[in-house]
């Protein structure tokens, strides 16, 4: 199976607009794509609520629709950016919406995550990365008005960067190391993730980790064949 995977594509952040990576993905199919795997944080925030959808998310999402009508089959892995979409109407757009996926290409079996929340030592990244996604969190950013809504949005995804900031200096190998150990050991051979915006990769005990690299330094959709 040949698969197109892209990471942290930040678009209306630090990845500009949509236009590029929509032209990009719609050419998949004709380039012999079988699978798109998201790898999360597409967007610079993305909400599963219409009343916060940008002019980015729209067109993309348009680009979504496209291809799943082209059976294309496309699996979305929620990024830390990413807030509540598994069971929002964007949900229709994806074979999978969630925190992981497991695939197998070119007799390669690979576990897709976003890579976030893997570090035990980022105790306050972790504190407020939980705080973000909670009950609470999404009764508030759901019927609060909209501006509020969106001011406090705005607060976490600070806050989060900031707590986070000092433990993606470098990447954490023998924290990330640890976590694919366990999750290699399930069955398989490439834990791929993103989130580090940078392109690495190292053996471990059971296996490979893979980073990708992020689309907003690369403007490249990646494969796996």
């Amino acid at each position: 199976m040949s698969v197109a995977l892209v990471a942290d594509a930040h678009l209306g952040g630090a990845g500009g607009s949509a236009e590029l990576l929509a032209r990009q993905l719609q050419a998949l199919p004709a380039e012999g794509c079988e699978r798109l795997v998201l790898l999360g944080d597409i967007f610079h925030v993305w909400v599963g609520e219409k009343r916060f959808e940008t002019a980015s998310i729209r067109r993309l999402c348009a680009t979504f629709r496209e291809l799943r009508d082209q059976g294309l089959a496309i699996d979305y892995i929620e990024g830390n950016r990413d807030f509540f979409l598994a069971d929002s109407e964007y949900a229709e757009l994806f074979s999978s919406v969630g925190s992981e996926v497991a695939l197998v290409s070119g007799g390669v079996r690979y576990l897709a995550v976003h890579g976030d929340g893997l570090n035990p030592a980022d105790r306050q990244y972790l504190f407020w990365r939980n705080l973000s996604k909670s009950r609470l969190s999404r009764f508030l950013m759901f019927n609060l008005p909209r501006g509020l809504a969106r001011r406090a949005l705005d607060r976490t995804e600070a806050r989060l960067a900031k707590t986070n900031f000092k433990h993606r200096v470098g990447i954490p190998e023998e924290e990330l190391g640890s976590y694919a150990d366990k999750r290699l050991a399930e069955g398989h051979d490439v834990l791929l993730m993103g989130h580090y915006h940078e392109p690495v990769e190292w053996q471990v005990a059971g296996g490979r980790v893979r980073i990708l690299d992020a689309w907003f330094n690369s403007q490249q959709v990646e494969w796996l064949k």
